[in-house]
């Protein structure tokens, strides 16, 4: 699809050969377990590359959806139960993996919690009281993870004895102490568990979760260690920054590393998953780095080949003391549960330690790094971050270009801007790179450009323009450009909601009820996707029955009437209301704190033919809790409440507060949540005054209506003269209305004139 694989990937050449040999068709029919490892060969192929790439995205799910019916729905059944469940625990690993990698969250949580049932493992995330920090005076509920593998550890479904035995403690890179002035290494328990959040209460913990020492729990199988470990990955997967996921994810981690790993990979990778939560905290920032910097140190000192000369191609500069012996270990342990936890390259590590001296501010290093391994796409984002856009370009067109009338490329200083002709052949990266000229420029051209060297398969080419079109407010470009791009990679969200956009400014809706559909589709989760989709159907409209051209008469038999005659469906004109009706609901469900989503969901739930009653009350009663407090009264919809009071009134005589319903939940609403934000609203207290006459509350009515009277009486057009005397004639036909009913008859003549002399 146009997109490049890392140009210094060692060995490549294994790589192509090992997916000829799997690929072979012959190969494919007799031996079974070849589409398995094609699936491997195949996902390795998208993690070398620098994007998602659609076409292989599409190959990786069909082999995955074979394996699955060949193997775990007929093939295993009548193999030893060991043998069944150790590969379908590590086939649902992978595949949440690989749903990881996609973004397909939901999906891995459900087959990690498949894998962790299959192994028997059990694990719970629930509060200990303990104390963080070492001045802390009283203990405070800590999350924490327990969790305790199979019952007897070596002879659990699936693992050799071997396996659990291999390494001391801790088999792994150096775990980095914190050294804080302030926190605790670990967290300090000072009881077992008694307060609990939100995952588990202490009644409902397992017994065997329940009688475990927090501080001290058991070493954990491989495979759970694993597991834990992706449901982190998975938690943090959409929002890393967000603070409470973080707080969430990192006793997943802890869990891995304080009761140790009989695995290297598995215990290196919990400390870089420590590592990358680690990294936002200001107290915690600097063991991550220094963690991630062993970690890369450690794989760089494990993966490197030494040539004969003695002399390794590969160095990393790094301040911390070399390795011990001990931190090391064979290839073939290190790569026992490769495809399960989907460990990063050597060079995606390092690039990510470079990411994080940028975010730290050490420029330099970051530099050093992306050079040394000749990410020169990252190198030029580093400097377009820190305003050097000028050297970020120079960088990238020395990529692509040759120097300026062909001068000394070799010995070329900072003068040269690199503007000859291209070079031929082009770089294998060369699709990105002139994206990032384009983006640096704002050069509709450089993408135009990257397009074509890629075949017209490079989809984020067609991204950008369309982004850069929709900036110009050229919504039918930017349409276009999103189309090609999606002709190229159609399984891109965020290409299918701009699009859907676009469409909507150019008033396609029916298309763009399509785009947003395929939206949703591919993230079901995304609240503003089905509100827009909601948007499009409203505007969308379902041709009535007189649009449509009449169909041809029946012919009937002699001996059928007509009522035997196909009878033809009419559409339904509200159709699109009630699915935008639905969408908005999702939506709203998604994105509960979204004032702005349950208006739209107030508004055309009242809309409909009938009204969704239901809907509209509770739209209202969220509404008011989110905005009730800036804006007050006017939060309400006091015409939609109207209609709602008429509806009650006019669906019973009385009203019966025993009988949950409906109409209670309207009246507990007014009582609670419209009644004390009413402060000059005349509507809504003659609302409340219709309302309690309807609860048999008069005295309750006469006190609205009082109240109404006295907001009416504030306001000017009364004693201007500006309201007309039939509308006041009205207002005070309705108030003698009320106070007649509740005064005595002697009163009522006395009463009477008190109320025009107060008008007068």
């Amino acid at each position: 699809d146009g997109i490049a694989a890392y140009r210094l990937t060692p060995n490549i050449e294994l790589l192509c050969l090992a997916n000829v040999i799997i690929s072979n068709p012959d190969i494919l029919e007799n031996i079974p377990v070849a589409r398995w490892a094609r699936l491997r060969v195949t996902f390795m192929h998208q993690r070398l590359l620098s994007e998602d790439c659609g076409t292989l995205q599409d190959k990786i799910f069909a082999d995955v959806d074979a394996i699955q019916e060949q193997f775990f729905d007929v093939s295993l059944k009548g193999k030893s139960k060991v043998s069944n469940d150790e590969a379908k625990v590590e086939f649902l690993l992978e595949r949440a993996s690989i749903e990881t990698f996609y973004g397909l969250d939901k999906k891995a949580r459900v087959d990690l919690d498949q894998a962790a049932a299959e192994q028997g493992f059990q694990f719970a995330l629930t509060g200990i009281l303990g104390r963080r920090t070492k001045f802390q005076q009283h203990d405070v509920s800590q999350l924490v993870v327990l969790a305790r593998s199979a019952q007897n550890t070596e002879d659990a479904k699936g693992v050799k004895s071997s396996e659990v035995q291999t390494g001391g403690a801790n088999s792994g890179p150096k775990n980095v102490d914190l050294n804080d002035d302030t926190l605790l290494e670990s967290i300090s328990f000072t009881e077992k568990p008694t307060l609990n959040l939100d995952v588990q209460t202490k009644e409902s913990l397992p017994p065997a979760l329940a009688e475990l020492d927090p501080s001290n729990q058991p070493k954990l199988l491989p495979l759970d260690s694993i597991i834990l470990l992706a449901l982190a990955s998975s938690i943090t997967n959409t929002s890393p920054a967000n603070g409470l996921t973080r707080e969430e994810t990192l006793p997943y981690a802890t869990r891995v590393l304080e009761g140790g790993s009989s695995n290297w990979q598995v215990y290196t990778q919990g400390l870089l998953v420590r590592s990358r939560m680690e990294g936002y905290r200001s107290r915690t920032i600097e063991r991550g780095l220094l963690q991630l910097q062993a970690v890369v140190d450690q794989v760089i000192a494990d993966t490197t080949e030494t040539p004969a000369d003695g002399n390794a191609d590969v160095t990393a500069t790094s301040f911390l003391r070399k390795g011990e012996s001990e931190d090391s270990a064979p290839a073939s342990e290190r790569l026992r549960y490769i495809f399960q936890i989907a460990a990063p390259t050597r060079w995606e590590l390092e690039g990510e330690l470079a990411q994080r001296w940028v975010t730290l501010g050490g420029l330099r290093s970051a530099l050093d790094i992306y050079v040394r391994l000749e990410m020169w796409a990252e190198a030029a984002l580093c400097y377009a971050a820190t305003e050097k856009e000028e050297t970020a370009k120079k960088l990238v067109r020395r990529q692509l270009f040759h120097a300026t009338n062909n001068g000394d490329e070799d010995n070329a200083g900072d003068e040269e801007t690199w503007e000859g002709p291209e070079r031929q052949p082009p770089p294998a990266d060369a699709a990105r790179l002139y994206c990032i000229i384009g983006d640096l420029d704002q050069d509709a051209s450089m993408y135009e450009k990257a397009w074509e060297v890629s075949g017209q398969r490079y989809a984020r080419a067609q991204r950008s323009l369309g982004r850069m079109y929709i900036g110009q407010r050229d919504m039918l470009k930017a349409a276009d450009a999103y189309a090609k791009s999606l002709r190229a990679n159609q399984l891109n969200h965020a290409s299918w909601f701009a699009m859907g956009c676009c469409l909507l400014e150019l008033a396609q809706f029916e298309k763009a009820a399509e785009a947003f559909s395929r939206t949703v589709q591919l993230e079901e989760t995304d609240a503003e996707a089905w509100s827009n989709l909601a948007a499009a159907l409203l505007k969308n409209q379902i041709p009535t029955a007189d649009d449509e051209p009449a169909a041809p008469a029946v012919e009937l038999a002699e001996d059928e009437d007509e009522s035997m005659a196909p009878q033809t469906k009419k559409p339904d004109p509200q159709q699109n209301k009630k699915d935008a009706l639905r969408a908005l609901k999702r939506a709203a469900t998604l994105k509960h704190d979204s004032h702005r989503i349950w208006e739209n969901l107030l508004i055309v739930a009242a809309s409909l033919s009938p009204p969704d009653y239901d809907t509209v009350l509770t739209a209202q009663r969220h509404i008011i809790d989110l905005r009730s407090k800036t804006n007050g009264e006017s939060c309400i919809d006091v015409e939609i409440m109207e209609h709602m009071i008429r509806h009650v009134i006019a669906l019973n005589d009385e009203y019966d507060p025993s009988k949950p319903g409906f109409e209670r939940l309207l009246v507990e609403m007014f009582d609670k949540k419209i009644v004390p934000l009413i402060t000059s609203s005349r509507e809504l207290w003659q609302l409340y005054a219709k309302l309690s006459l309807w609860r048999k509350k008069p005295a309750t009515a006469l006190d609205a209506n009082e109240k109404a009277w006295r907001a009416l009486m504030s306001n000017s057009p009364l004693i201007s003269g500006q309201m007309p005397s039939s509308r006041v004639t009205e207002l005070l036909g309705e108030r003698t209305g009320v106070h007649c009913c509740n005064v005595p008859l002697m009163s009522r003549r006395r009463e009477m004139s008190r109320l025009v002399s107060e008008l007068l």
